[in-house]
């Protein structure tokens, strides 16, 4: 396939892995270029499958960014875990991500022996190099490359950027010739009611912080433009496992869920372009994480993987 220059036009399929926290979403949405990936200093926090599409003018690179890979404690996380090792087949590359501060673990070591019985091409990419010394660098470089022979290694800054574009060259010749799968002004294949979901239940883990662990999901109930208006009416739940967490997410007379509005439906006008009537509401479904019926209500579907 040609492009307007009458050069081979490039695409393919980038899996990010990594163990959770290391900066993976931040890394999506900031060469996406805007927000479809939840950012969270908590570990876990994404669940699903992300796809964020970059289109330019001779590739598109379909980045999917998976749960981070952990020792599963529950069905939900028997399912990340699912979803992470098999998109490790699935792609044309691979970007193993890690976080500079922290070395090399045994988590690091763990995913590793994952790659062990892939064929795809793999980058190590170090994020938060701007968090510690240039010093400290090299020996952890060295470190890895003992480990694994990595077709790259590259050091970045997802969140100042530095090094971003350097990534995304390398990247770039590393994908096959292909289509463009994607209209080039779709940046991801999740629809819309999932991407808000995500953002009401990101502003919920961000002003919880740790009084409400990852026991918390978000279901859309209903989203409508309201007639003769340029206003969207969404309403939500906000599903926990405890009536002590209920209360938590409520707050007193109220006072938390309608921050966590606020400041969700700033995030959902900017994805719709358009006013948000936002309403959301909090419901108890006890040990919701082991129970394979209520997983799939809330999205997490096995079948698919």
């Amino acid at each position: 396939m040609l492009n307007n220059d009458n050069k081979a036009y490039k695409s393919g399929f980038i899996s990010i892995i990594g163990r959770p926290n290391v900066g993976k979403s931040t890394f999506l949405n900031r060469v996406i270029g805007q927000k479809i990936a939840i950012m969270s200093d908590k570990p876990q926090t994404t669940r699903n499958k992300i796809q964020g599409v970059l289109t330019l003018n001779d590739t598109q690179m379909i980045f999917i960014d998976t749960p981070g890979i952990h020792k599963p404690k529950h069905k939900l996380g028997d399912f990340m875990m699912k979803v992470a090792q098999n998109t490790l087949k699935e792609v044309d590359l691979i970007l193993f991500m890690i976080n500079a501060e922290e070395g090399f673990g045994r988590g690091e070591e763990f995913i590793i022996e994952k790659f062990q019985t892939v064929n795809t091409p793999i980058f190590l990419v170090i994020n938060k190099i701007d968090q510690i010394h240039p010093d400290q660098l090299l020996p952890l470089i060295d470190a890895y490359k003992e480990k694994y022979s990595f077709k790259e290694i590259i050091p970045i800054s997802a969140l100042e950027g530095n090094n971003v574009d350097r990534l995304l060259e390398q990247i770039k010749k590393f994908l096959p010739e292909g289509p463009q799968y994607y209209p080039a002004d779709q940046v991801t294949d999740h629809p819309e009611r999932f991407i808000i979901t995500e953002l009401i239940r990101e502003k919920a883990l961000h002003l919880t912080r740790e009084e409400i662990p990852h026991s918390l999901a978000v279901v859309l109930d209903k989203m409508e433009r309201q007639k003769d208006k340029d206003v969207i009416h969404v309403m939500a739940t906000v599903i926990v496992e405890r009536d002590s967490q209920k209360g938590i997410v409520i707050g007193k007379q109220g006072s938390m869920l309608k921050e966590i509005g606020s400041r969700a439906r700033v995030d959902i006008e900017n994805l719709l372009g358009s006013k948000v009537f936002l309403e959301l509401w909090v419901k108890v479904q006890k040990d919701w994480r082991n129970k394979m019926s209520q997983l799939r209500d809330f999205g997490f579907n096995d079948d698919e993987y």
